[in-house]
């Protein structure tokens, strides 16, 4: 296997590609070290073609596969898609439409989260050899091992993906799939705008001061570790985030008796520039205080309820050969059983036919659990 590694072999590969109804597309990339991925690999087949694409070639314009990954008459196949989309968008287009194996194969009943391996031994009876699998793909040369390894992510998966397509088709749930699917390619799913960096955490209070420096100091974060490359928690712990909000620290030795910096960060440049942000910060905090709603009272949870919530939902994930996980997390059922109207995915569309009604039933008394023997049955009550 030689990998394509100049643009004019990359463009007659996505000629014979472009007009399949489908192609499967998987990455090898490195992140340990950087902020953004390092892609190193693409791989990529249709039933007739496939191909190793080398990134890192010197010259090569990736922009036809780009182009094909753009078009929507091409669906896009992959399996845990999550950071390969990411990379993509990273690159300035949004694979559509896309259709996730893992996705796909916790719909079909294989489970929560089955990993490729394991949905490629069940399907196809092929067991993969993972000696590769912790492989340098920056390193160059790549030995035909390593090549071949990398090769098979997406031929297995070409074999693979008719199968619990059709799998899917005859259990009436392509749709459950297509509507997750929307999801995966909703634009905000892979921001990486700093003003938004702090969403992704979880701020312990929520005082006007505290929330407009820990947005700020979020942001700040987020800037640094795109500017120069670097993975957000060499730059500041999502902890130390926490205690400059609560802290305030505007100067050298303010930052200096801090657990969470180093000495000496306060003299810093990284100093100097977050305690001017401070500083800004608080000479107007209500400027600079995202809005966020205020959370109601705790209210206790009553875990007997929750309980006989994940009975059922085992009970008729068993029956449906489903994956609880796609259904509801236990956070959805302790929702469920403080509000009947609760907004969570399990009481909408096809998760409410599945689950949804009966959880609702069950708290009406209108159904029961009951033990039969070794097996617990729902039964109608009257």
């Amino acid at each position: 296997m030689t990998p394509i590694t100049n643009t004019n072999d990359l463009i007659a590969f996505c000629d014979a590609i472009k007009s399949a109804p489908f192609i499967t597309v998987d990455t090898e990339f490195m992140r340990e070290t950087t902020y953004w991925p390092k892609l190193c690999l693409i791989q990529a087949a249709s039933e007739e073609h496939e191909a190793i694409i080398d990134p890192l070639a010197n010259g090569l314009d990736l922009k036809p596969f780009l182009d094909v990954l753009a078009d929507e008459s091409v669906l896009k196949v992959f399996h845990a898609c999550r950071q390969d989309m990411e990379i993509f968008v990273n690159l300035g287009v949004m694979p559509r439409p896309v259709f996730d194996t893992q996705v796909a194969a916790m719909a079909a009943g294989y489970g929560d989260q089955v990993a490729y391996d394991s949905l490629v031994r069940q399907k196809l009876k092929i067991d993969i050899d993972k000696g590769s699998r912790f492989t340098d793909w920056a390193r160059r040369p790549l030995s035909d091992h390593q090549l071949n390894y990398a090769l098979g992510d997406v031929t297995h998966l070409a074999k693979l993906f008719p199968k619990l397509r059709d799998r899917l088709e005859r259990q009436g749930r392509l749709d459950w799939v297509s509507e997750e699917m929307k999801a995966l390619t909703a634009p905000g799913l892979y921001s990486t705008n700093p003003d938004d960096a702090w969403r992704r955490l979880k701020p312990r209070k929520h005082s006007v001061k505290y929330m407009a420096v820990f947005s700020q100091v979020a942001a700040w974060r987020e800037r640094m570790a795109q500017e120069r490359d670097m993975p957000r928690g060499r730059i500041l712990k999502d902890e130390g985030i926490d205690e400059i909000a609560t802290q305030l620290p505007t100067d050298a030795a303010a930052f200096d008796h801090l657990r969470s910096t180093s000495k000496g960060f306060g003299a810093s440049k990284f100093g100097l520039d977050l305690a001017e942000i401070i500083r800004n910060a608080l000479k107007n905090p209500e400027a600079f205080a995202p809005k966020v709603e205020k959370s109601a009272p705790p209210v206790q949870v009553p875990a007997s309820v929750v309980e006989l919530l994940k009975v059922l939902l085992r009970i008729r994930c068993e029956e449906e050969g489903v994956a609880p996980k796609l259904i509801a997390t236990v956070a959805d059922l302790e929702k469920i059983a403080l509000d009947d109207k609760a907004q969570v995915p399990a009481l909408e569309g096809w998760r409410r036919n599945v689950f949804g009604d009966d959880a609702l039933r069950l708290k009406r008394g209108e159904l029961a659990l009951v033990l039969n023997g070794t097996k617990v049955e729902l039964v109608e009550l009257d």
